[in-house]
């Protein structure tokens, strides 16, 4: 694990979009295409901003997020409409978006269709990922209902995910898929989640602290 301080949360931003356009760069020279794994929610949307301008071959890119609640685009609370706001935009338009939700009452009915698409792209080449102050990260919840299937050796591309506080069922690529992934970078921000990290190193056991899982190897991008 490798742990980056920056001077501020714009440097953060602007070092990261940075690092993420090298080695999408780098592995499409190497293998003619790439994938990208984003987190959800407000903090990465600078980090999509500046993506957006990037100058590369994006139509040979595919782009999706680790995790989404299984609700439609038209809800407040789609993480896909927001990717599509902020980072399908411009130059990155051209990229493919691998969605991780179809219309249906449960993930469970669309669960097969949805994996196959990521599956025709593993391993990521870049996986960006955030953590909660719960010391989650995707939806891999430190109670959540198949917790333990999702540290699998043999899980799933995708589960299903319930969890206490949990407003709507969620989707989440699994354990095994995140730490196979290429490039990891973790982005944390604040004193509560440097804490947070801090505490999951301790504890070191993924059914508590479900961060561990995927930190051996990864690069933490933190800033106050």
């Amino acid at each position: 694990m490798k742990f980056v301080e920056y001077s501020s949360r714009e440097a953060l931003m602007t070092g990261l979009a940075s690092h993420i356009a090298q080695e999408l760069t780098a592995e499409i020279a190497e293998t003619g295409s790439a994938a990208l794994a984003v987190p959800g929610g407000s903090t990465p949307g600078p980090i999509f901003d500046a993506l957006s301008q990037v100058d590369l071959p994006w139509e040979k890119v595919s782009v999706l997020l680790g995790d989404e609640r299984w609700v439609p685009e038209t809800s407040e609370r789609s993480n896909t409409a927001l990717l599509r706001r902020r980072l399908l935009q411009n130059k990155a338009a051209r990229a493919t978006l691998l969605p991780l939700y179809a219309p249906a009452d449960r993930p469970e009915d669309r669960l097969n269709e949805l994996s196959q698409a990521i599956e025709n792209v593993l391993p990521l080449s870049v996986c960006v990922m955030g953590m909660g102050a719960d010391m989650h990260t995707v939806s891999i919840f430190p109670e959540a209902d198949l917790l333990a299937e999702a540290f699998a050796a043999d899980a799933p591309v995708l589960l299903p995910m319930r969890a206490p506080g949990a407003p709507e069922p969620r989707i989440t690529l699994t354990a095994r898929v995140l730490a196979g992934s290429k490039h990891r970078h973790i982005l944390i921000t604040g004193a509560e989640k440097r804490a947070a990290l801090e505490r999951a190193i301790l504890i070191n056991d993924p059914m508590k602290a479900p961060i561990c899982a995927v930190l051996s190897g990864a690069t933490i991008h933190w800033a106050d």
